[in-house]
């Protein structure tokens, strides 16, 4: 995939790309001819974090106690 930052073209054509709503398409033209065609999507939804679960001494032994045992098994 390719790639190109808005930051490096010039501040109009940045926001021309920018700009595209979801589903408008922009038509690349050079020497009269179509070169290509962009079309604009729906904004990524913003990230979610989830709160981190809080640390079990329980849980934490039983994986202990899973990890010991497949050592032992090993050697």
């Amino acid at each position: 995939m390719k790639r190109l930052d808005l930051d490096d073209l010039p501040p109009k054509i940045a926001q021309l790309l920018s700009g595209l709503e979801e589903g408008e398409e922009l038509v690349l033209v050079q020497g009269g001819a179509v070169a290509g065609r962009l079309r604009g999507g729906a904004a990524p939804a913003p990230a979610i974090e989830e709160e981190p679960e809080p640390y079990n001494n329980q849980r934490a032994a039983e994986i202990f106690e899973q990890f010991r045992s497949a050592v032992e098994d090993e050697f």
